[in-house]
């Protein structure tokens, strides 16, 4: 697998930590999110990244750079038009492998990728998606995922009203795609998965799976304020948790 870092996005919701660098750089325990989220996928074997860059795309190039100094191997997609999030992963289409990892850049997380991977490949041969989930109180602001008993989605709504919203789960920003799912994707134009391509998928019979998150995982997207400092205030323990410290 590899995976591609959703990094384009302006981050209007941070203003001003946003003005001067991307959502996907502010710091958390001392370092940006988006190293936070490199160190996740390469902990689970993942050094091949590829990051779409938008607003204040060269704070991420120079920091990062070509990725060596953290075992990894970066490239960049610049955006000069935003092309949304299932845009910017079509624009790219050739980088990727079988199946390939879809993060958003806002997102942090220590969620098991490998349990991921084994509940993806179990869902048999056919091109399908899985999609991460969990429960949160602002569903209305989310893709809300409706499910059978088996897993499948059944229904995907994003950011519904509150007379729509059908189901506990949300769709937290971790994909796993088959690539052949990707020749399905609009080229050239803007494209987000939320409001255009799931919907497309699910209508047009693609087996769309979710992978609800387990309990001992902290997920959390940092899109506000408030969610911001919550990240601030837990990530060091859980950062102890996985690195085995007391």
């Amino acid at each position: 697998m590899n995976a591609m870092i959703l990094a384009a996005g302006k981050g209007t919701r941070l203003y001003p930590l946003t003005e001067t660098m991307p959502k996907p750089m502010v710091p958390v325990a001392g370092k940006p999110v988006l190293e936070h989220t490199l160190n996740w996928l390469h902990r689970h074997g993942i050094t091949r990244v590829a990051i779409n860059l938008h607003h204040q795309g060269d704070v991420i190039r120079e920091y990062f750079g070509d990725g060596a100094w953290l075992g990894m191997s970066l490239c960049y997609s610049e955006e000069a038009e935003l092309l949304g999030t299932a845009g910017g992963v079509k624009r790219i289409e050739d980088f990727f492998e079988d199946p390939c990892v879809i993060v958003y850049g806002d997102v942090l997380t220590d969620l098991d990728l490998g349990a991921l991977a084994v509940f993806h490949h179990a869902r048999g041969p056919v091109p399908h998606a899985t999609l991460t989930l969990d429960q949160r109180p602002d569903a209305a602001q989310c893709g809300v995922v409706e499910l059978d008993a088996t897993g499948r989605v059944t229904r995907f709504v994003e950011k519904p009203k509150p007379e729509e919203i059908r189901s506990p789960w949300v769709n937290s920003g971790i994909m796993l795609l088959d690539r052949a799912l990707l020749a399905r994707i609009p080229a050239d134009r803007f494209c987000d998965f939320g409001r255009d391509v799931l919907p497309d998928w699910l209508l047009t019979g693609v087996p769309l799976f979710g992978w609800g998150l387990p309990e001992s995982a902290y997920l959390i997207d940092m899109g506000t304020p408030a969610k911001y400092a919550q990240a601030n205030h837990d990530w060091p323990a859980r950062m102890r948790q996985f690195q085995g410290i007391s």
